[in-house]
């Protein structure tokens, strides 16, 4: 054994974002940035596929935005409740400097915003404008699955 080598074993590096690229099951059903969009499917068709995605995104929004409340507004209760016990000691001066701060660099990435978030606009605005059915049917079942 002290004589033989083991192969070395290669792997390929997949590119993630080119593999996206390549599905086929999207650019079927809405069409790449340059090719046809889901205008080829009937205006009902279309408003079907927008509203199922919609009310499935707006349900799931709903379940995780009172989850995300809950732990947000427990955790806060608790800090207090040991805030007031004596377990801990909360600078709240520094919490207010630090707020500010935050709130100073998210004013600063708001104006600027980078070239990557410009795109990404461009594409959902050109998405939008090109399946304007479809993404109605995914605002009114989004809406209606945050009543839900």
């Amino acid at each position: 054994m002290a004589g033989k080598k083991k192969d070395a074993e290669t792997f390929d590096v997949i590119d993630l974002a080119e593999q996206v690229k390549k599905q086929r099951w999207w650019n079927k059903m809405f069409g790449n940035n340059s090719g046809p969009a889901a205008e080829k499917y009937s205006v009902a068709t279309q408003l079907a596929i927008g509203g199922v995605t919609g009310w499935c995104a707006g349900y799931l929004f709903q379940k995780v935005g009172k989850v995300a409340a809950s732990a947000v507004g427990g955790g806060f209760f608790l800090l207090q409740i040991a805030n007031h016990t004596g377990y801990i000691t909360v600078d709240w001066k520094r919490v207010e400097q630090d707020m500010n701060k935050a709130k100073k660099q998210l004013k600063l990435n708001a104006e600027n915003p980078t070239k990557e978030v410009k795109t990404k606009v461009q594409e959902v605005q050109t998405f939008v404008k090109k399946n304007l059915v479809l993404s109605g049917g995914f605002v009114g079942g989004f809406l209606l699955g945050l009543a839900s």
